[in-house]
């Protein structure tokens, strides 16, 4: 039917913001960045739609019953899920034009068709730095990812987060040495003990048929607690004989070593045996940021260790660590819980006011700020004075200049602090060096 009105509205899982939002979305994200270039990673952006075939190489798991796929043409396409595999099929395919370590951070838009519930998004940011080696990559490695997380937060403002750290070839290697051959499953079990809790891990470590005597080994072994290095002490006097749990154990001792004398602070990393992460293929390292304050938000920022990044695409052997920040479903939840607040409106320091007959004077002065890097509006419409105050107010623009007869005569214009009410007169190179300052 011809002029009929569609409802405006989006779909279930997308987030869309208000200007005030937004911007403290943004000032999150430059943060991000800022953090990450900070530290010597380097940007990519790859396609948001990919090769079907290329993106499901790995094919089964429940990722892929999320992915977006669809046809044009005859060409089989998706929209990436995550940013690591696209950056495993960049890596491979960029492999003779890359320095290695290849150290990159991608900030960028994934899609997921997750199930439809609060706080849960189908089209959300993911900030990843990932550190790629050729062949081998350094341990290190794994102590500087920390010291990233930790200036970022830092920078975000939040004082009150711990980093917990773990080493899957300690709990491979541990159950491996109570005779579970099949350790993957378990880990994936102990993995959810923060969701289901002590009684339903459990009851899934008995359907795999694990022992009781095993099972209680296992608790013990996860709920060993203290600081950093009496909980290596502990896990020294274990005395457990098995290659991986040593390999993983001196992993874990140069790790928490290092990451002090990258600076981190005692009270924002410690080890924590439950942290497994669910994925297959985190190989060593394994990292979870939490809020102590809020731990109900769950894991802010998480990543690891894996051994081979490319295998699906190449036969070079690409070891890397790297976390992922999920920035839209964090911004979500910071939001819900009150802890951050939106106190722009506008991006603009001043606005100018043009009285009539003095538009072309207010749009010169504005050129003049905005080349010397002061955003700046100029208020275009007609309309009483205290309407165009009023504009300026709604917008939290912290300062108006008024373009008039006087003024123009005298070079002198009237910088009106908004907030306070305050007014004074000044030229405009002293408006310019005042505001700059600012």
């Amino acid at each position: 039917m011809s002029g009929s009105i569609v409802k405006p509205s989006i779909l279930p899982g997308f987030m869309e913001l208000v200007p005030s939002e937004q911007i403290l979305f943004n000032q999150m994200m430059d943060t991000i960045r800022k953090n990450y270039e900070k530290f010597g990673f380097l940007p990519i952006d790859t396609p948001v739609i990919e090769k079907s075939e290329v993106l499901l190489a790995k094919g089964g798991g429940e990722t892929e019953k999320q992915v977006y796929r669809f046809e044009k043409g005859s060409t089989d396409m998706s929209l990436r899920f995550d940013l690591t595999v696209p950056l495993a099929r960049y890596v491979s395919q960029h492999y003779s034009e890359l320095n290695f370590p290849f150290r990159r951070y991608h900030i960028g838009k994934v899609y997921r068709g997750e199930r439809n519930q609060r706080g849960r998004f189908r089209e959300f940011y993911q900030c990843d730095i990932d550190i790629i080696g050729n062949g081998s990559l350094d341990i290190v490695n794994d102590a500087e990812i920390p010291a990233v997380i930790y200036s970022t937060f830092k920078d975000l403002g939040f004082d009150s987060f711990t980093i917990k750290i773990n080493n899957r070839k300690l709990l491979k290697g541990f159950f491996g040495s109570l005779g579970i051959e099949d350790g993957t499953i378990t880990l994936r079990i102990i993995d959810k003990l923060e969701k289901i809790g002590i009684e339903n891990v459990k009851k899934e470590l008995r359907e795999q048929n694990i022992s009781e005597q095993n099972i209680e080994k296992i608790l013990e072994f996860i709920s060993i607690k203290g600081t950093n290095k009496e909980i290596i002490t502990s896990l020294k006097e274990l005395g457990v004989e098995n290659q991986i749990f040593n390999e993983g154990l001196v992993e874990l001792e140069t790790v928490t070593k290092y990451i002090s004398i990258f600076g981190v602070a005692e009270e924002n990393y410690n080890i924590d045996l439950t942290i497994a992460r669910g994925l297959d293929y985190y190989t060593g390292t394994v990292y979870e940021t939490f809020l102590d304050e809020h731990p109900e938000i769950g894991s802010i920022c998480s990543g690891g260790r894996y051994d081979d990044l490319a295998t699906y695409y190449t036969k070079q052997k690409l070891p890397g660590v790297g976390i992922s920040i999920g920035l839209t479903r964090l911004f979500y939840q910071l939001r819900e819980a009150n802890i951050i607040s939106f106190k722009e409106e506008s991006l603009c320091k001043v606005l100018i006011i043009p009285m009539k007959g003095y538009m072309e004077k207010a749009i010169e002065i504005g050129n003049v700020l905005r080349k010397v890097d002061i955003y700046t509006q100029i208020y275009l419409e007609s309309g009483k004075i205290g309407k165009k105050f009023n504009y300026g107010d709604k917008l939290n623009v912290p300062y108006a200049i008024v373009v008039g007869e006087e003024e123009v005569k005298n070079n002198s214009y009237s910088l009106r602090n908004m907030e306070t009410g305050e007014q004074e007169n000044l030229s405009i190179e002293e408006i310019a060096n005042l505001l700059k300052n600012k």
